[in-house]
């Protein structure tokens, strides 16, 4: 394949997307006909899950093709190793450019971690222990706390300004693809990353978005009140988190919140597939978008992320690629982020990241009836209380997860598992954990999800990062070395409007 006629790929993540708000998904409400535009030209993915449901753990292993318990990236305050190669370092072996503008996430002196170019950062130090970000009147809705329900509405959030700059820079560059082109000086093929923010809470929009949602919203389709019969693990992190019972106010306002900015998403993504297509640069392009994680959104009576159930652990992912992916259709297998890594390496011909866990999905998409696909899925959540946000013990907190064909295994370390068949039950309601019916089978997926994977390791390994953790955000708050690539997020961005509206 010469360089004239190598794909050119635009790969755009989001955080905190749940797909369930997604029109091609299947939400009636939402307004997002950029990316269903996207998924008529392309392929929707059904069930693909993250490899953690928290950014830094679940980025990190996007990049890498490795799970967390292989790359020790566990929570938002570990840092990637330098030597493991990502998926920008392979594309860079293999003759592109990589550019990212936008979001990371990654911690520590690499802010690169394979890109040749970063134009626009994360608003958060590079650095553990570095100079904090002061989300000003919106301080601590950021995190699992009751405060993001609380201090919901409309006004601004500082991350939709920090993705309206994402996507200026985005145009830009493409236009400047565009008018190389039309010079006469084709451009060479490029390996385009952006990184949104949207739609992670604060759950605050501007008043104009929130505005068309918030006497339409609908409540959560699946309510779980809290009590003595919730799984154990479910009670404490509720109680921990003072979540225990939500106001139908609160509820309200969040979920309003969190429609407005998932269509607000969907408008930056219509401008640059708008800048992509008008520069003439759309027909050899592999357009891939995904999210970190999902957001509960009051399903379950949970928020946010830092769960298996679906609406957390599950993202939204839609491929498009004139002339190379089939139109408007869908696929239900089992598929994990990790191989959406893979298929963008094998769509550029660049050479494999040969310790990644992931699998190219070109042969499926394109001859799924010659295709032989393993249906399986891991996810891991592994936190502890230096974590990085979140009410989270000392000790650790060791979880992961399988999904094999239409069953799903969430193994809590020290509570009991639970166990949901998909099929039959896709909105989890009836744990199968103690249905002597599903024995041999909670056995089966056990001794997988254990296979090289050690939760007394994981705790112990987790226990010695800390310890360097200790020193490492200690010397950053002492030196306070400079911010290689950041974006200034200020206070004053970050507000709630003084008069919010009443139902």
């Amino acid at each position: 394949m010469t360089a004239s006629n190598r794909p050119n790929l635009l790969y755009i993540h989001s955080d905190q997307h749940s797909p369930y708000v997604t029109g091609c998904y299947g939400d009636l409400l939402v307004e997002t006909p950029n990316l269903d535009a996207l998924a008529a030209r392309g392929v929707v993915l059904d069930n693909v899950y993250c490899p953690s449901p928290i950014c830094v753990p679940s980025r990190m292993s996007m990049l890498s093709g490795r799970y967390p318990h292989e790359n020790q990236v566990w929570t938002n305050g570990h840092i990637l190793d330098s030597g493991i190669p990502t998926m920008a370092h392979a594309m860079g072996a293999g003759g592109y450019r990589p550019v990212l503008i936008g979001r990371m996430h990654a911690i520590g002196p690499d802010q690169l971690h394979g890109y040749a170019e970063r134009l626009v950062g994360d608003h958060g130090p590079n650095q553990l222990g570095g100079q904090g970000v002061d989300h000003g009147e919106l301080s601590g809705t950021a995190g699992p706390d009751r405060i993001s329900l609380k201090k919901s509405g409309h006004g601004q959030s500082a991350y939709q300004v920090h993705d309206e700059e994402v996507t200026a820079e985005t145009v830009d560059y493409l236009n400047r693809l565009g008018a190389k082109k039309q010079a006469g000086q084709p451009p060479e093929p490029f390996s385009l990353s952006v990184g949104f923010m949207l739609p992670h809470q604060p759950f605050v929009a501007r008043r104009e978005d929130y505005a068309h949602y918030y006497d339409r919203i609908t409540p959560p389709r699946t309510n779980e009140s809290f009590s003595d019969a919730l799984h154990p693990y479910m009670k404490w992190w509720r109680e921990a988190c003072g979540i225990e019972a939500v106001t139908e106010g609160e509820t309200r306002r969040a979920r309003a919140a969190y429609w407005a900015l998932t269509a607000r998403m969907d408008i930056l993504i219509g401008q640059i597939l708008t800048a992509l297509r008008e520069n003439d640069l759309e027909e050899n392009t592999l357009i891939v978008y995904s999210s970190d994680h999902g957001e509960q959104v009051g399903e379950h009576g949970l928020w946010w992320k830092q769960t298996f159930y679906e609406d957390s652990v599950k993202v939204p992912a839609v491929l498009s690629w004139p002339g190379h992916l089939p139109e408007g259709i869908r696929s239900d297998r089992v598929i994990s982020s990790l191989d959406l890594n893979a298929t963008m390496l094998d769509a550029l011909t660049c050479p494999p990241l040969l310790h990644s866990r992931g699998r190219s999905l070109l042969p499926l998409l394109t001859k799924p009836d010659q295709t032989d696909w393993d249906d399986v899925a891991f996810s891991e959540f592994c936190q502890d209380k230096a974590g990085g946000g979140g009410p989270f013990p000392e000790q650790s907190v060791i979880q992961r997860m399988i999904r094999r064909g239409p069953w799903k295994l969430n193994y809590y370390h020290g509570y009991p598992c639970q166990l949901f068949n998909l099929e039959e039950d896709p909105r989890e309601t009836m744990d199968r954990a103690t249905d002597p019916a599903c024995l041999t089978i909670i056995e089966d997926l056990k001794a997988e999800l254990f296979n090289g994977w050690d939760p007394q390791q994981v705790a112990e390994r987790m226990v010695a990062l800390r310890q360097d953790r200790d020193i490492l955000a200690a010397w950053g708050k002492h030196v306070q070395p400079p911010d290689s690539i950041r974006w200034n997020l200020k206070p004053e961005m970050d507000y709630l409007d003084e008069n919010q509206m009443k139902g």
